[in-house]
C-alpha cells in the first residue's frame, strides 16, 4: 500500500479535528466496528456495530463524552489490505485499531483493543 504513513498521519489529524462527517468520509456505507468501548460506554450491549448511520451515532456520543479527545500516535503496522494503529487514546489509554480497507481505500472494518488498565 501507497503512502501508508500519510493515511495513517491523516487518520490520526482527521480524528483530532472532531468533525465528525470528515471522519466519516473515511468509511464504507456498511462498516462494522468491533470494540470493547461500544459495551463499556453503555451505548450498546452488543460490542459491534455495523452501518455507517449506526457507528456515526456512536462516534458522535463519544465524541461528546470526551471534549478534550487527542489521539497520539506511537507506530503503525501494515497487512494484506490492513493497517493496524498504535496510539495513545481517550484517558491516556493505550490502543491498538486495525483498519481493513476496501479496493477504494476506505475502511469497511475496525477492531480495536485497548491495553487493560
Amino acid at each position: 500500500m501507497e503512502n501508508v504513513y500519510n493515511f495513517v498521519k491523516n487518520w490520526i489529524k482527521v480524528w483530532n479535528s472532531r468533525d465528525i462527517t470528515t471522519i466519516l468520509s473515511h468509511y464504507t456505507d456498511d462498516v462494522e466496528v468491533t470494540s470493547p468501548m461500544i459495551r463499556k460506554s453503555g451505548f450498546s450491549d452488543k460490542s459491534t456495530l455495523k452501518g455507517k448511520e449506526e457507528v456515526g451515532r456512536y462516534w458522535k456520543e463519544a465524541l461528546k463524552k470526551f471534549p478534550d479527545l487527542n489521539f497520539e500516535l506511537i507506530d503503525y503496522t501494515i497487512g494484506e489490505n490492513c493497517i493496524t494503529i498504535f496510539y495513545i487514546s481517550v484517558s491516556d489509554l493505550l490502543a491498538m485499531e486495525t483498519l481493513w480497507l476496501d479496493q477504494n481505500k476506505k475502511i469497511k472494518k475496525v477492531n480495536v483493543c485497548y491495553r487493560p488498565i
